[in-house]
C-alpha cells in the first residue's frame, strides 16, 4: 500500500521558517513547533503534541521538530 504523508514541514528557509502543506496545499509558514501545531490543527488534522512525531502525520523534510533555521539550529 503506498501511504502519503498529509502533511510536510519543509526545510528551513534563509529567515528559520519552514513552509508547511497539508495535501500538497500550503497553509503557511511555521516559526516554531507550536506554529506547525497550530496550522494542523487549523487543517482539521490532530493537533496533539504527539501528532510531531507520527511519521503517518507529519513529514519533517530538511530537520525535524526543533530546526528553524538555516543550518539546523533551534528557533
Amino acid at each position: 500500500m503506498n501511504r502519503r504523508t498529509p502533511v510536510i514541514v519543509h526545510p528551513p528557509s534563509e529567515d528559520g521558517g519552514r513552509r508547511v502543506t497539508v495535501d500538497d496545499a500550503e497553509v503557511g509558514v511555521a516559526y516554531s513547533l507550536f506554529d506547525v501545531l497550530d496550522l494542523v490543527h487549523g487543517a482539521g488534522l490532530p493537533g496533539e503534541d504527539h501528532a510531531v512525531d507520527d511519521p503517518e502525520l507529519i513529514e519533517w523534510r530538511g530537520g525535524g521538530p526543533y530546526d528553524f533555521s538555516e543550518g539546523g539550529g533551534s528557533g
